[in-house]
């Protein structure tokens, strides 16, 4: 990149306000998603991957929604499973996960709600309200 076009992206984020920013998802590791519920937390989980088109336009509305709203980051954990990795592992197969682009809101021992393959920000906002 070029000096004065990495300096004008720093003076533009800069300048973006940081709640404006949506914050990273943590990245699935065996024990993540009970230990946050173990600790009275909501849990976002997305069961993704890099190479799937609807994956990706999912988490565009996910990114978009939690920049326009913080109370999702400060109301739940968003968790992002990489579904070549996990796919036949207990983290997919105990919850019942039929396929990659498969959205999920846990609570306590409760699913709070599911979409599958769903990309609309309407369906993907009624699933983080209902974490909320």
């Amino acid at each position: 990149m070029k000096r004065r076009h990495f300096l004008a992206a720093a003076g533009v984020a800069a300048l973006v306000p940081f709640h404006a920013m949506a914050a990273e998802f943590v990245e699935y590791e065996p024990g993540v998603i009970e230990a946050a519920l173990n600790d009275g937390k909501t849990v976002f989980v997305d069961y993704s991957a890099t190479w799937c088109g609807t994956c990706k336009r999912q988490e565009r509305v996910i990114n978009a929604l939690r920049s326009a709203d913080p109370t999702y980051d400060s109301a739940m954990t968003f968790v992002k499973v990489d579904w070549d990795t996990y796919k036949t592992h207990e983290v997919a197969v105990f919850r019942d996960i039929p396929r990659r682009s498969t959205l999920i809101v846990l609570r306590g021992e409760e699913e709070l709600g599911r979409v599958v393959a769903g990309t609309s920000e309407s369906q993907i906002k009624a699933l983080m309200d209902k974490g909320l």
